[in-house]
């Protein structure tokens, strides 16, 4: 299996699309202490997959240990996920990076088992 992780940030969005093309699926990650951006992020998820109405989509809503990071609740609602079609896999999972980085949360491992069996299944 291949990644190919393109940042968020203006200069490497003319990438997305041209990339987004020969996926398998898409995986967003947003920053879920970041309220303000919220907005801009959910303008671009649904531009992004509004060019493929099949393509499994998981979301990853960072930084779920910092006080302020919305939940995920109100990720899936700030985000709009109701809304992506009937059509698409949706998945939706809390992350977070553990304070010495070594250890692989179990929301993490479980993502990694699902993206898996999500690109085994398209191919």
């Amino acid at each position: 299996m291949e990644f190919l992780e393109i940042g968020g940030s203006e200069p490497f969005r003319s990438y997305w699309e041209m990339y987004l093309s020969r996926g398998l699926l898409l995986v967003f990650v947003v920053d879920s202490a970041d309220h303000n951006r919220l907005p801009e992020a959910k303008e671009h998820l649904h531009r992004l997959i509004g060019t493929n109405p099949i393509l499994p989509l998981v979301v990853f809503a960072n930084k779920q240990d910092l006080e302020a990071a919305y939940r995920i609740t109100d990720i899936h609602e700030a985000l709009a996920l109701s809304e992506v079609g009937n059509d698409r896999k949706v998945f939706l999972f809390g992350t977070q990076v553990t304070e010495n980085g070594s250890e692989i949360p179990s929301a993490m491992q479980d993502a990694r088992d699902l993206i898996a069996h999500l690109a085994a299944d398209v191919q």
